[in-house]
């Protein structure tokens, strides 16, 4: 049966629709879709913080020597951005559910716009770093206030399929912006890519002004200030239910950061391949991710319940760590048995990530700024911890990336069954 949902205090309340039919039942879309115009942009503000991470990355050597500093000073330019996004969607979720998506999401682009401005003509990496931060910030207005944009208009199955078309276009991002980053290099410099990343600021802000209203009715949003915003979050987490698809979502993303964080080196490293054939690799499994995040938008979630369908996205990015594991220490067979495990680990995400986004979003249909601020903050956090984890021990190992894929994989599981059972 149904789970509770989280009013604006944060206090527990019967939903207003059901969050699954009844097995049996049709499931219908409900909802006013969106036009593909704002299906467009809606997937650009969500590809916008990898593109924010990821463009600039070839040209950070070429950074470094230009403002005169060092390697690991350099990277503080990535931390920063990370924690600027963890902070802004905190700021920003919450706010959205009090005054509506409209204005913080423009406030949020217009920032994000003069933010990459002052990167691109920082004279110094301190002043680099600052911006970043403040980029980071700003940018998060967009993911968060995306998917709240979403959850605001459409519900059940229909909100998850949405989610998915927002998948395929969000994740082509990490594949697309360093290469659009290493492009740009053979034009400009490394200013150039924050110039870049100015305009594209630039034409979402016009994109969301003229193209996207307001979502959130004014009967719908809470007046109060930080005292109600704090209730809200923390009737959230004291929601099983939610709390549950939150985990869920946090370790599978953990899982996820682990391959894209650790499968360059390793398989560079531990396998001597080339550049090109890790281009092939990754290419391969990223198709692997948008075509099973496609098939669970447009069939799974119309004839499976979500419970059969995130333990099967579970179990089979368990027995894609467990298989990497194997491969590497029971079995020696190379990349030819390391690459495939990792296949299933991508396409396991496709049908995990948009289930358990959007059964958390419905958790909270007063509060869906507060719930996407959640999941985005839970997400960067893991991500933050468990990328290095696959050079644990001074070298890249292919062992301890499957171990740590495994791990996240079973901590989901394992959030997921007690948590969201009773559903």
């Amino acid at each position: 049966m149904p789970g509770p949902t989280v009013d604006p205090d944060g206090d527990q309340s019967a939903p207003d629709v059901p969050l699954r039919p009844a097995e049996g039942a049709a499931r219908t879309p409900q909802g006013a879709p969106f036009a593909t115009a704002t299906v467009i942009t809606l997937g650009c503000l969500v590809a916008l913080g990898p593109f924010t991470t990821d463009l600039y990355l070839p040209a950070l050597p070429d950074l470094t020597a230009d403002l005169g500093s060092t390697a690991a000073a350099a990277q503080l330019t990535l931390t920063g951005s990370l924690l600027g996004m963890v902070v802004g969607q905190l700021l920003f979720g919450p706010l959205s559910d009090r005054i509506g998506r409209r204005r913080p999401m423009l406030a949020g682009l217009a920032a994000f716009t003069a933010a990459s401005l002052l990167c691109a003509f920082a004279d110094s990496m301190p002043l680099l770093v600052a911006g970043r931060v403040v980029q980071g910030a700003a940018g998060s207005a967009a993911l968060v206030i995306a998917r709240a944009t979403v959850r605001d208009r459409l519900e059940g199955t229909a909100m998850i399929r949405f989610l998915a078309t927002m998948g395929l276009i969000s994740g082509l991002a990490p594949i697309v912006a360093p290469l659009a980053g290493a492009q740009l290099l053979h034009v400009t410099d490394w200013r150039g890519t924050f110039v870049a990343l100015a305009l594209l600021g630039a034409v979402l802000t016009v994109a969301c002004g003229f193209g996207i209203g307001e979502t959130l009715p004014p009967e719908r949003r809470h007046g109060g200030g930080l005292g109600t915003t704090v209730r809200a979050i923390g009737g959230l987490l004291r929601d099983r239910v939610f709390l549950g698809y939150l985990l869920v979502s946090t370790f599978a993303f953990g899982a996820l950061f682990a391959y894209v964080g650790g499968s360059s080196v390793v398989l560079q490293e531990v396998y001597r391949i080339t550049p090109q054939t890790y281009s092939l690799v990754f290419a391969v499994n990223s198709v692997s991710l948008l075509a099973v995040t496609q098939f669970n938008g447009r069939f799974l979630v119309q004839r499976y319940s979500e419970r059969t369908l995130l333990v099967c996205g579970l179990g089979a990015a368990a027995l894609a760590g467990a298989a990497v594991v194997l491969c590497t220490t029971v079995w020696d067979t190379g990349l030819a048995g390391v690459w495939p495990a990792l296949t299933v680990l991508m396409g396991a995400m496709g049908v995990i990530l948009p289930n358990a986004n959007g059964q958390a979003l419905t958790m909270a249909p007063h509060a869906a700024g507060s719930a996407s601020a959640l999941l985005g903050t839970g997400t960067y956090l893991c991500g933050a911890v468990v990328a290095p984890l696959s050079s644990l021990g001074g070298h890249p190992s292919a062992t301890v990336l499957g171990a740590v894929v495994l791990g996240c994989a079973l901590l989901a599981l394992g959030s997921f069954l007690p948590l969201c059972r009773g559903r």
